[in-house]
């Protein structure tokens, strides 16, 4: 039998510490070779980043892309500071780090394959800029440029700007030239509430039934409220057609791309010369769509302000602004709050609605459209906007699917400043036709029936017998234009002595 050699304790302790040595000899590698890496990856980020700065300084200088030619977003102090990276990409969100940004702030982040992407930051999380695109993501990765621009969003506003058509963001889109004009910040406070004169003006909007029943004052806001394809943005093309405006802004948000050509040749036409678009389109970036009715109002507080003009925006829907605005919360990381709306959205309403209105220089009159899911105007946006607003206008499915156009429901609708700015013969005169409409929509089941009498009620008798007229009276064509002294004349023919 063979006997193994007996190790001694001087040879294990020798053994042990050559072990010892092998492993921080191979330690002092790893990290060696780990320093390595690194110093080439950063060698390498800061090649990608001398060179997007390069490709940067080239796209400013040749203005040939317009997301770098956005009106009021210079790129003249970009390069003076040095820029940020983007560190995540998630969803609709970039999160970047970028040292000295502000909240509303515009950015351009360099895109691999692709111009530089717009956005604007919309909040923080710790040290990392919450930014929302002001176009498409692609092209976009971890460790791309972020560069200041050190501004909000603006755009140019000049008399030029009249008969144009802009995107959400006041880009043309008409083929036309490029926008010159004073550089004026899309977000403005609102007049102060004692520098706003008192409304005492008429404004004749070429629609009967609104301007005998529920008369406009210059500087009013108004909503109009109704289902999906009840007619309010007929009714609006009639009004822009018709109203007495030195200029009418026209804003679509989240609508259908081909309505826009429509409205252009049929609904505009007429008054094209005076008349500016904004439009975004349901698949434009949320804060794209956000943006629109800021820019919108932006113009028209132009107008109002610098011109003196009075001014007639339209704006359909504001139901899909508080939308785009809701996702524009969520991904800031706001928490929901009533019916999934964060509190941002009932922010966000007051401050846009406030801008509308008069001022010393000139008015603002606003039509702001609501969405109104079935027969619900209790839900939040409507009600919301309800309390805002200085009247409403509702229009009834029931109507419009009897062929009644324009669709508005008179007893359901107010103008809280119509008392105001029209005579007393005038405010009597609609009163009595409301009421004897009232008194006809309460027995309207009975009547068609046949199961009222005549004779029983002289209130009912007589709301029968005007009913025809006052229905006409209401009613009017899509193509044609009411005559104010017209229409005021037949709505005291109808109503009669006192």
């Amino acid at each position: 039998m063979k006997v193994g050699r007996v190790i001694t304790a001087e040879e294990q302790a020798a053994r042990a510490h050559a072990q010892q040595i092998l492993e921080e000899a191979r330690a002092q590698a790893r990290q060696i070779l780990d320093g390595a890496r690194a110093q080439a990856g950063q060698v390498e980020r800061d090649a990608e980043r001398v060179a997007a700065q390069a490709g940067h300084a080239r796209a400013s200088s040749s203005g040939d892309d317009e997301a770098i030619t956005l009106p009021g977003v210079g790129a003249a102090g970009a390069a003076a500071v040095p820029p940020g990276r983007v560190e995540e990409v998630t969803g609709l969100v970039v999160r970047a780090t970028v040292p000295g940004v502000a909240l509303g702030e515009i950015v351009r982040v360099d895109r691999r394959g692709a111009e530089p992407l717009v956005a604007e930051v919309v909040g923080f999380r710790g040290e990392q800029a919450v930014l929302l695109p002001l176009g498409e993501l692609a092209g976009i990765a971890p460790a791309c440029a972020v560069w200041r621009t050190g501004a909000p969003l603006s755009i140019a506003v000049g008399d030029q700007i009249l008969s144009r058509v802009l995107d959400g963001i006041g880009r043309p889109i008409d083929g036309g030239p490029p926008l010159e004009g004073e550089t004026w910040a899309v977000d403005r406070p609102a007049p102060a509430a004692l520098a706003r004169p008192p409304i005492s003006a008429p404004q004749p909007t070429g629609v009967r039934a609104i301007d005998t029943m529920l008369t406009l004052g210059r500087g009013q806001r108004v909503g109009l409220f109704a289902g999906a394809g009840v007619g309010k943005s007929t009714l609006l093309g009639q009004i822009a057609r018709g109203a007495a405006a030195d200029v009418i802004v026209v804003c679509q948000v989240g609508e259908r791309g081909r309505e826009l050509a429509e409205l252009l040749g049929d609904e505009l036409a007429p008054s094209r010369g005076r008349t500016v678009t904004v439009c975004a389109t349901s698949d434009a970036p949320p804060l794209v769509r956000l943006r629109a009715v800021h820019v919108a109002t932006a113009i028209a507080e132009w107008f109002r302000d610098r011109r003196g003009a009075h001014v007639l925006l339209l704006c359909d829907s504001l139901t899909r602004v508080a939308r785009a605005q809701r996702e524009v919360g969520l991904s800031a990381g706001e928490p929901p709050a009533r019916h999934g709306y964060p509190p941002s959205v009932f922010a966000l309403l007051p401050r846009l609605v406030e801008r509308a209105g008069a001022t010393r220089e000139g008015t603002i009159t606003a039509l702001y459209t609501v969405l109104v899911a079935g027969n619900d105007h209790d839900e939040p946006i409507a009600d919301e906007v309800r309390s805002l607003v200085d009247g409403h206008v509702v229009l009834d499915r029931r109507l419009a699917q009897r062929g009644h156009f324009p669709p508005v429901d008179v007893v359901q609708s107010v103008s809280r400043l119509m008392p105001r700015v029209v005579d007393a013969r005038h405010a009597a005169a609609a009163a009595r036709l409301r009421t004897r409409l009232a008194v006809y929509e309460e027995h309207r089941d009975l009547v068609v029936l046949g199961a009222y009498q005549t004779g029983r009620d002289a209130a009912v008798d007589a709301a029968i017998a005007a009913y025809p007229a006052i229905e006409r009276h209401l009613q009017q064509a899509r193509d044609e234009t009411a005559d104010w002294d017209r229409s005021l004349e037949s709505l005291l023919t109808l109503a009669g002595p006192r």
